[in-house]
């Protein structure tokens, strides 16, 4: 395993209680996102706090009850999930600040959360109206799920998507930065990345198999910093600044992230400069096709998983 560093931290290495992964202002640097990463299992419950913070909750494996109370509303939701990440979108759900929650059910979920100060009410958003978007072309083809986006949700700052790449493929790429406010050009934005890896569809692997994939970061002029790491699942890697990609799917292993983004601009908006030096590639889409294996919807019968 490698070991955690600023930046990049391996799973369970930020764990805190019931909770798996914590990421929150209690980390030196960071300020405008959280992640919490939670098993649940043998009827554990975990509690979400009310206070001045917007939260989504996203399965990433099996289904989850969610009980919520904001001010004298009360209700209680049922996500459905998947069977794990690589099986196309699920249902997710929005909750406002000062909103408490109690989480039950099977399998393991994620917090994205983003301090803030205006409430917006509960969201549920079922997985046939997740927005899904196949970016790019070629060995660059990646599925996009757009479930907390600009346009689609209503928030205040947070901004959550997630992106599935398979075997073989780049995403995350062009590099690309979001670290200056630049009107109509850049939003400045922290990120997170949350990582999962699998053997890709279709294929038999050895019970030894140890997916993996790659990120990237490197410096701009906001900040240093340099991540080079092999990535599996549950490991997390923080963008407070900087050029972030390529997110690279190793041959054999699909490759999933959860992006959890938002930032101190007036606007809720994801704006990107991307590196000079690689901006160009965008344009050699155009006489490419997408990747036919995509997208990933459900389970496809005898895959070896």
């Amino acid at each position: 395993m490698q070991r955690s560093t600023e930046w990049f931290h391996p799973r369970g290495s930020l764990g805190i209680g019931q909770w798996e992964s914590v990421v929150d202002a209690s980390l030196p640097g960071w300020q405008h996102t959280g992640l919490r990463v939670g098993a649940l299992e043998g009827g554990a419950q975990l509690v979400l706090a009310a206070g001045d913070i917007e939260r989504m909750l996203v399965p990433l494996a099996g289904s989850a009850s969610v009980s919520w109370t904001q001010g004298d509303k009360t209700g209680t939701v049922e996500l459905s999930g998947r069977a794990s990440v690589f099986d196309g979108p699920t249902d997710v759900l929005y909750l406002g600040t000062g909103t408490s929650a109690t989480v039950t059910g099977s399998g393991r979920i994620a917090v994205a959360e983003a301090p803030a100060t205006e409430q917006f009410p509960t969201e549920y958003m079922a997985k046939d109206e997740v927005p899904v978007e196949t970016r790019g072309a070629g060995r660059s083809t990646r599925q996009v799920h757009n479930f907390g986006v600009p346009g689609g949700l209503r928030a205040q700052k947070l901004i959550v998507c997630e992106v599935i790449t398979p075997a073989e493929n780049w995403s995350s790429y062009p590099a690309h930065k979001h670290d200056e406010t630049v009107p109509g050009s850049e939003s400045r934005l922290e990120e997170i990345y949350y990582f999962e890896s699998e053997v890709t569809r279709g294929v038999s692997a050895p019970v030894d198999a140890a997916p993996f994939g790659m990120f990237s970061t490197y410096s701009s002029p906001a900040g240093q910093i340099d991540i080079n790491a092999m990535v599996r699942t549950g490991d997390i890697a923080l963008v407070p600044f900087g050029y972030h990609g390529p997110a690279v799917a190793a041959p054999g292993y699909d490759l999933y992230y959860l992006n959890v983004m938002a930032g101190p601009d007036a606007e809720r908006a994801w704006q990107i400069s991307d590196d000079p030096a690689h901006g160009w590639v965008r344009d050699t889409w155009n006489s490419q096709e997408p990747d036919p294996r995509l997208p990933y919807t459900s389970t496809p019968k005898g895959n070896n998983r």
